[in-house]
């Protein structure tokens, strides 16, 4: 039997329950933390030998070392140049978009003179090296690998690591391909928490970034978790979500299938539907009932739609805007007359995708902006993944001789208020210095 949450904003006990259903609890269990925080400790003090032996008992490797669980790029090339034309192109192209809308998202650096001569700024520049996670467990993503390191390569960055599980020692060949378009530097068979502390700690074989990037199971987001402050990370990100908004006028067909689209993930994905027409949610589940026996992942689209998702009658769009301001869900779909208007409401989403034609899944793959987003409703502070998460900013600041004593003058009562008394003395050394030559 098909079920799903179904929610009214007139019922009297609407916010509780919308909380109930929306609330994620990112916290893991005792035990898997303690196995991820044991799996880091041992790569850190053991390196390549313990990165060697979590991978022969996880994936099932067979090889002797680190060492051979490196792809090298003539592998890369190769998975490439064997891709059937129809996918490669389709990687092509997609990361042709990818890299065009990357473009416009990179930072420069700028800076302005005072009366004085002091000039103040900030330099923009790219991270040294960024590892990347690309899930190879129960699914391979090659989209991951481009909406990952595209981004990356047009910020600058010099080295970038690519850790990929290979359960049985058999990478996925899309996923190399879609390292070689994209431009990896070197590749590594490894997954898990092993290949997170490998790549915040360095081994003897695999090196050290500064930032790590892209999604994982519970044991990698853990991980990622453990070494942040070591290096840097993208984001802990969730269950995938949609909200589709719809004024009733989108075949009901369509609005079912962009809510499998999310649900497919896994069972604790989360699908929403917000529409002022009762009618038209009826629609959209009877068409939910007749296509999901046809959905190959059928069993885990109606766990996650009877744990998580949810149909949801509003007053009008306007109340729809307002409900989606509270999930703050990770995709926004408003499939209704004029999304443009219904937009100028939204202050809340990792992606809004306008009008009846743009299906969600385009922006998993290929439209151009990054499908690495907010979950969890952290779209209420974070962003999506970038350029600009692979660069960073340096002020710059340098005072002429009467900025210095102006400046000096201000920054030495500050600091003696505060009783710094070196503080106070280096900058009035220069007030000294300059009075003296007027």
């Amino acid at each position: 039997m098909f079920e799903i949450n179904r929610l009214s904003t007139k019922q009297p006990d609407f916010d509780t329950e919308l909380e109930k259903l929306v609330s994620w609890d990112a916290h893991v269990g005792g035990e898997l933390e303690a196995t991820v925080a044991e799996i880091l400790h041992e790569v850190r003090h053991r390196g390549d030998q313990a990165v060697l032996g979590y991978t022969r008992r996880f994936d099932r490797s067979q090889a002797q070392s680190v060492a051979e669980l490196e792809v090298p790029a003539a592998r890369l090339k190769q998975a490439l140049d064997k891709l059937p034309g129809e996918q490669r192109n389709a990687l092509q192209e997609a990361a042709d978009r990818i890299r065009r809308y990357a473009e416009r998202q990179k930072m420069v650096g700028w800076s302005y003179t005072e009366e004085d001569g002091t000039v103040l700024g900030q330099q923009v520049t790219p991270l040294d090296s960024v590892g990347v996670y690309v899930p190879g467990g129960k699914a391979a993503y090659p989209s991951s690998v481009l909406m990952n390191v595209v981004p990356a390569k047009v910020a600058g960055v010099e080295q970038i690591v690519m850790v990929v599980p290979a359960p049985g020692g058999e990478p996925n060949e899309m996923v190399l391909a879609a390292a070689a378009i994209a431009g990896v530097d070197r590749v590594f068979t490894v997954g898990g928490a092993q290949a997170v502390g490998a790549l915040a700690y360095g081994t003897e074989t695999i090196p050290a970034v500064d930032k790590i990037v892209g999604p994982g199971n519970a044991f990698v987001a853990e991980a990622k978790r453990h070494v942040f402050g070591v290096v840097g990370i993208d984001m802990i990100a969730g269950p995938s979500e949609i909200l589709v908004i719809c004024d009733g006028q989108t075949d009901p067909e369509w609005i079912a299938q962009d809510l499998f689209s999310q649900a497919e993930h896994d069972e604790e994905a989360q699908a929403i539907l917000v529409s002022p027409d009762p009618m038209f949610l009826d629609q959209v589940q009877t068409a939910m009932e007749n296509g999901l026996p046809e959905m190959e992942r059928s069993d885990i689209i109606r766990t996650a739609l009877a744990k998580r998702g949810a149909l949801i009658n509003v007053r009008d769009l306007h109340e729809a805007a307002e409900v989606a301001n509270r999930i703050a869900p990770e995709h926004l779909e408003l499939s209704v007359a004029e999304p443009e208007k219904l937009a100028g409401y939204i202050r809340h989403a990792g992606a809004i995708f306008l009008g009846r034609y743009t299906a969600e899944a385009l922006g998993d793959y290929c439209a151009g902006p990054n499908h690495v987003l907010p979950t969890s409703r952290t779209a209420r502070f974070a962003s999506p993944l970038g350029v600009y998460d692979f660069q960073k900013r340096s002020s710059l600041i340098n005072c002429s001789p009467a900025g210095a004593v102006k400046l000096g003058r201000v920054a030495s009562v500050l600091a003696r208020g505060e009783g710094l008394t070196a503080h106070a003395r280096s900058a009035e050394l220069r007030v000294e210095d300059g009075e003296g030559g007027q």
